[in-house]
């Protein structure tokens, strides 16, 4: 067994866990705002309340491995992205914070103050997180030492910045479908309204980031060249999209969640295949890049973590199944809710 790809897909799934189940957590947070009452937000909160900390674990577990299996990717990563990183982290922190303040008093200046800056943390959180995508697939100046060898500006370029603003796009439309399940009556049909704004904006944003990776980015697809049977995922990608808004006009939103978690898990695997076998590439020189082989820890490490995996994702596969069969249903708010 090759343990090296072996890593380097795994890390892609934990990377489609979080995306996937974080994501529509980060879409819920950027349409909140957008209700007409605090009972409302209230509902809006507790439909991801119960589950929103268990999905950020498949971050810290992503984070986990790739410091074990690529150390020097991770190192390269956390030095040459300190303060995005720090900037993300103040942003989800302040997210969690938001969550629970809010409902510690009645005040409606206290109330809106969180309503704030739960919006303003999960939209800046989706777009960091666009911005880091965008970045690795464009490169960045990496030198022969495996330094980052930019500053922080260095990372704003037109296509990472483009790349965020379709991942909040994604996320909100994720979310907005999460939000069409969990809600009833009138607070579901404005949040069908919504569903069509997040997905139009998807759509367009989606098509000018192809575009623009075909045009600025063409070594994107040289893995597609050497593997064409690849290219079956893009047109995987391009039906579960279609199928997105099919599935609200005929009353399935739970069709429609799937078919955005699978394009969600569509978009990360093309990523991958634009990636490998690099982790990060290097703007400056293709050879400095770090790849799953020159970044990895050894073969006896990798394949103890190996196990260790085996090991443990029943068990967090299993938890996360629970609490959602556990928290199944439309969103009921009572006097101990958020």
């Amino acid at each position: 067994m090759d343990l090296n790809l072996f890593w380097f897909i795994l890390m892609g799934v934990l990377m489609t866990g979080y995306a996937i189940l974080d994501g529509f957590d980060l879409g819920v947070g950027v349409l909140h705002l957008f209700t007409k009452s605090d009972l409302d937000r209230r509902i809006v909160m507790n439909s991801i309340a119960p589950v929103w900390d268990g999905n950020e674990v498949w971050l810290v577990t992503f984070g986990g491995a790739l410091f074990a299996a690529f150390p020097n990717a991770y190192a390269t990563a956390f030095s040459g992205f300190y303060l995005a990183f720090m900037l993300l982290l103040f942003a989800l922190i302040l997210r969690a914070v938001a969550l629970e303040f809010r409902g510690k008093q009645e005040h409606g200046t206290w109330r809106q103050f969180w309503d704030v800056a739960f919006f303003i943390s999960s939209a800046l959180s989706s777009i960091l997180f666009g911005v880091a995508v965008g970045n690795m697939i464009k490169g960045i100046k990496v030198g022969p030492d495996m330094e980052y060898a930019g500053g922080f500006f260095d990372l704003l370029h037109p296509y990472p910045i483009l790349v965020g603003l379709l991942t909040l796009a994604l996320f909100a439309m994720h979310g907005s479908i999460y939000l069409y399940l969990k809600t009833e009556g009138d607070l579901q049909q404005q949040v069908r309204g919504w569903f069509w704004w997040a997905f139009g904006a998807f759509v367009g944003l989606f098509l000018a980031t192809t575009v623009f990776t075909l045009v600025s980015v063409p070594t994107a697809i040289n893995n597609f060249r050497t593997f064409p049977t690849m290219w079956g995922l893009a047109i995987l990608n391009g039906l579960a999209i279609a199928n997105i808004p099919r599935a609200i006009v005929k009353g399935m939103p739970r069709y429609a969640f799937v078919s955005s978690a699978c394009t969600i898990a569509a978009l990360v695997s093309l990523f991958g295949m634009a990636l490998f076998p690099n982790l990060i590439a290097s703007s400056i020189n293709p050879s400095y890049s770090l790849t799953i082989y020159s970044a990895a820890s050894s073969q006896k490490t990798l394949g103890i973590m190996a196990i260790i995996a085996a090991l443990g994702m029943p068990f967090v596969l299993s938890y996360t199944a629970a609490i959602y069969w556990v928290f199944r249903g439309k969103v009921k708010v009572e006097h101990l809710t958020y």
